[in-house]
């Protein structure tokens, strides 16, 4: 199915839903729309059913980074290497939590499902200069990285389809594009000249777009635009606000899906839609249902911490296991320590990294480094909880010297917290440390200890506790002025403040259990004939761990494609 015939959304009567296709794919993120696309120009009569009134999904609330080795955008900039150094590094730091074959062919078939998206969408993307793999110094990691992010987009082409795009998670003015590789730079306010000219490009080029009218969109949204210019450009239509309720089985077979919506008097309207080959879950995690969080993740945790999208609330997940799926890494997300503030959650990213702040739990003590990757920070954080020492809420201690120079949160360097952050308790401010000790109620001697053992770390440029600094990923959001570490300074000019620190996520990593065609499978291994399942409502190919930015949306580009590839062959055979 190609040409240019342009499809409008469906959202609200059910009766606009055909009563049988050949593909039904449910959610309208990366995942979702990279399989709607893959059938609709393989000529397969393909509708995509979204919950919400949106499309985008988590890729479009993302910083959007993509983690496919080998691929178009890396060979363009001379970072290429070779897949074998890619799938050891996925075996030295995902083991045997996954398949070998699934690890594998997401490495061999990556960079063709970036081929296809450059030629069926106009995203394109470029290399994120040194932005490393999270764990650049295991077997097979790569210090300047393997992550690449979309080039900004102007989307005027969406015309009023635009309007659907899903919220953000910050807010931002129009045209203000800042991508990845920029937010390096502003991250460090005046502490290099690159950090002020990065701004004002930044807003030369938002006056620019405003007068030209654009519609400037970058990192997730620029994903998000270019795969919906995609499937409007194939023809398959997205219907919205039509919400999965269950699978439909014949003979262990999936043979289509239930979707439920309300209709304009406010009833709610049933309709069966069969698909004559496949089903495709990219419905996205469970971080928003508190019952699930409460059954599978680890204690203490609140649907509040996450940064996940509202709509995100399992029904795939649950479609599947009621027609038998297994599941797997179910205790476990795309983690991220996180700034509990009254306007909702900041996952807290550059700022833990920078020097001269480090966080403590609530005996006062450092308890990691606090420059690690976040899923493995917030691994940290639950690791205390077991042992009986409180890590939840952790602190973040900084001084004003810190406050002074680098970017907090969305705030200035120097702009004071503003009042309902105090009000909140999120941000708490003293003359001394063990004022701040009391504010905080941890011991005040083992408040001044740890900061005044963290200061000789500091002076001499080694954590012997914990190794700040000494991985090339700590360095990437460090401050390069700073001697003779660039993660570590020492915390001593007064005042001193402690931020709240809750183990946040960017959504859930465990789901249905798929193999490597993304066909979801049963716990004795067989296969669940018609059904397919890419993104956060499939359990992570990257297991326990975290290869690099942008390796939640890279699994679920490439599964969303072999999804489909899989459903032509399984079509053939038939």
């Amino acid at each position: 199915m190609t040409g240019s015939r342009q499809a409008r959304p469906e959202g609200g009567a059910s009766s606009s839903l055909p009563a049988e296709v050949d593909v039904v794919v449910v959610g309208a993120g990366g995942a979702g729309m990279s399989a709607a696309l893959a059938a609709g120009r393989r000529g397969l009569d393909t509708i995509l059913v979204e919950k919400s009134p949106y499309f985008g999904g988590s890729t479009a609330r993302s910083g959007g980074g993509v983690w496919i080795p080998g691929n178009y955008a890396l060979k363009a900039a001379g970072e290429d290497d070779d897949l074998a150094s890619s799938k050891q590094y996925l075996d030295s730091i995902v083991g045997d939590a996954v398949s070998k074959v699934r690890r594998d062919t997401y490495i061999d078939r990556g960079a063709e499902v970036m081929d296809f998206l450059r030629e069926n969408t106009p995203v394109r993307f470029t290399w994120v200069p040194e932005y490393a793999d999270y764990h650049p110094e295991a077997p097979g990691g790569r210090p300047r990285g393997r992550t690449v992010e979309p080039v900004p987009i102007d989307a005027r082409f969406l015309g009023e389809e635009l309007e659907r795009l899903h919220p953000p998670y910050t807010k931002a003015p129009a045209n203000l594009i800042v991508t990845q590789a920029m937010y390096r730079k502003i991250s460090l306010g005046l502490r290099t000249v690159k950090g002020p000219l990065t701004m004002i490009m930044v807003l030369f080029r938002r006056l620019v777009s405003m007068m030209l009218g654009r519609k400037m969109f970058a990192m997730g949204n620029a994903i998000a635009i270019g795969l919906r210019k995609g499937l409007i450009d194939a023809g398959v239509p997205v219907h919205y606000e039509h919400e999965l309720t269950d699978l439909l089985l014949e003979n262990g077979r999936v043979v289509g899906v239930v979707v439920s919506t309300s209709s304009t008097t406010g009833e709610t309207q049933r309709h069966e839609i069969r698909a004559r080959r496949g089903v495709v879950l990219g419905s996205g995690g469970f971080e928003r249902n508190p019952e699930l969080r409460a059954k599978f993740l680890p204690q203490p945790t609140s649907e509040e911490w996450t940064t996940g999208s509202a709509f995100n609330t399992g029904a795939g997940l649950e479609a599947g296991i009621a027609a038998g799926a297994a599941t797997d890494i179910m205790d476990d997300a795309w983690w991220g320590p996180t700034i509990p503030l009254p306007n909702g959650p900041w996952f807290c990213l550059a700022e833990r990294n920078l020097p001269g702040s480090i966080m403590v739990n609530q005996a006062g003590q450092r308890y990691m480094n606090e420059a690690l990757p976040y899923v493995e920070a917030v691994q940290a954080m639950y690791r205390g909880e077991q042992t009986g020492v409180g890590h939840v809420p952790s602190w973040m201690i900084i001084d004003q010297r810190y406050r002074n120079r680098y970017l907090f949160a969305g705030l200035s360097p120097r702009q004071p917290f503003p009042g309902r952050w105090y009000k909140n308790g999120t941000i708490k401010k003293a003359a001394t440390l063990a004022e701040l000790a009391a504010e905080i109620a941890v011991p005040a001697d083992a408040l001044v200890a740890t900061v005044e053992r963290f200061n000789g770390f500091a002076r001499t440029g080694v954590d012997e506790d914990f190794h700040r600094g000494e991985s090339a990923y700590d360095k990437y959001y460090s401050d390069p002025t700073v001697k003779p570490n660039p993660s570590l300074h020492t915390i001593d000019q007064g005042p001193f403040y402690a931020v709240k620190i809750v183990p946040g996520d960017l959504g859930t990593k465990g789901g249905l259990l798929t193999d490597e065609r993304a066909r979801v499978v049963r716990a004795d291994g067989s296969v669940i004939p018609g059904l397919y399942a890419a993104g956060n409502v499939s359990a992570a190919v990257m297991g326990y761990t975290y290869a690099g930015p942008g390796a939640t949306i890279g699994p679920a580009l490439v599964f969303g494609y072999l999804a489909v590839e899989d459903i032509v062959k399984e079509s053939v055979v038939e």
